[in-house]
């Protein structure tokens, strides 16, 4: 639980319905709190892999036979599923939101708290940090990674004010990006803008959105009939593809519709839309911003 506090916990193992003898799959594994749960569910002929691409969570294993811990990225969940002898699944949790040990180890790079190398790699061993981002993009590719993953209406100031600042210095910390923008970090609303600014270099850095459409699309492949998906996103842009795609199997666009004017879709939600209590936002801040949903492959 130090290496990261499970959002919703309950709530996202019941949403799977286990069966004592079925597969299941967490692909963000972390702390391996809602792995835990799962297993608790599970008889001993029970199966559950989990996946985590960064590499400290591999500490966090769990020493249980019916567990296989793989240290790949989940957009390629069909795949190593398939190398370790499961076509279909029982179940696949997901909570996409970066754990609370990314946040707290300043060195990662990923919170506005601490003063450390512009970084963000969930994946300690992929090329591209928050370093590149800041110092090798153009200004149209930073202004379109602030806009689109931040949703910052000053995109275009900042990118410009980021392109100015590195000609004299590379922009190397975290602290001298807070420096270049100063100018649109006015005291009231500091935290917020940085949290944004902080969210579109992580996206941009980890290919995130790419890699949930890649890992939704595959769901309706490695789940069997009747089997459900509990999925946890943190912000707009996860948590709108994730309610789409439930809703008609993609992302934008309307499915093609027969004469009658209907369309098949391979999920359907249960339930509605699941939201922390008030005292697990009191107990864990980050959860705050969390969104449940439930759906079952048809």
């Amino acid at each position: 639980m130090d290496y990261h506090n499970p959002v919703l916990l309950k709530k996202t193992v019941e949403g799977l319905n286990i069966k004592p003898d079925g597969v299941y799959v967490d692909v963000t594994f972390g702390g391996g709190g809602h792995s835990k749960e799962i297993l608790e569910h599970l008889g001993p002929d029970g199966k559950l892999f989990a996946f985590d691409q960064d590499k400290d969570a591999l500490l966090n294993v769990i020493d249980d036979d019916r567990f296989t811990l793989i240290n790949e990225n989940f957009r390629y969940v069909k795949r190593f599923l398939r190398f370790h002898g499961a076509k279909q699944v029982d179940g696949v949790l997901a909570d996409f939101g970066v754990s609370s040990h990314q946040f707290d180890v300043a060195e990662r790079g990923f919170s506005t708290r601490f003063e450390a190398d512009l970084d963000m790699r969930m994946n300690q061993e992929d090329s591209l940090s928050a370093y590149n981002v800041i110092n090798n993009y153009d200004e149209e590719q930073i202004k379109q990674v602030l806009f689109q993953y931040g949703e910052l209406r000053q995109a275009p100031a900042m990118a410009k004010t980021i392109v100015e600042s590195r000609r004299d210095e590379e922009i190397k910390t975290s602290e001298q990006l807070k420096t270049a923008l100063k100018q649109f970090l006015n005291h009231q609303k500091e935290n917020k803008v940085l949290a944004q600014i902080y969210q579109a270099i992580r996206i941009e850095v980890n290919q995130e959105i790419e890699a949930l459409k890649a890992f939704l699309k595959q769901t309706p492949e490695i789940l069997v009939k009747g089997g459900r998906l509990s999925m946890i996103s943190y912000h707009s842009l996860e948590d709108r593809l994730v309610k789409r795609f439930i809703r008609n199997g993609l992302f934008e666009g309307e499915p093609e519709r027969d004469v009658f004017g209907y369309f098949e879709v391979p999920l359907k939600k249960v339930g509605g839309l699941i939201i922390p209590s008030r005292e697990e936002i009191k107990e864990n801040n980050r959860a705050r911003s969390a969104k449940l949903r439930i759906a079952e492959k048809l």
